[in-house]
């Protein structure tokens, strides 16, 4: 896949991210490396990256997707209720004992998602 100013710029934005970004926050942040990008093209440049493996996309419920990258390992998320962030937790997988076990009723745990959600540091001092 050829690396533009465009890629370089968005992948550069989601490297410096403490967690996840919408593609409007991707825009935002993705400027400051290359004045000339618009929104349909940060769609168009996520799509591709994502389809090439380069970043995956992050689906909370009920809100739009966010997108990191790729290679990052099992993590969970937390998001503010607040200011509306999402950020990688690094600890250690609170679920991930079940993965494999087999429940009762026969039900199998292959796969987890979980975020969490509460108040970000900057926040809860402001609260």
């Amino acid at each position: 896949m050829r690396q533009t100013v465009q890629r370089r710029a968005i992948l550069q934005a989601l490297d410096e991210a403490a967690g996840p970004l919408t593609p409007s926050e991707v825009l935002e942040r993705a400027a400051h490396h290359h004045h000339a990008l618009g929104l349909a093209t940060v769609y168009r440049n996520l799509n591709a990256l994502e389809e090439h493996g380069e970043v995956v996309a992050v689906h909370l419920p009920n809100e739009s997707t966010r997108y990191e990258l790729a290679g990052r390992g099992h993590h969970h998320h937390f998001r503010c209720e607040a200011c509306g962030r999402v950020f990688e937790l690094h600890a250690t997988c609170p679920v991930a004992v079940l993965e494999g076990v087999t429940l009762p009723g026969g039900f199998e745990v292959r796969d987890h998602a979980l975020t969490l959600y509460g108040l970000c540091p900057d926040c809860r001092q402001a609260a």
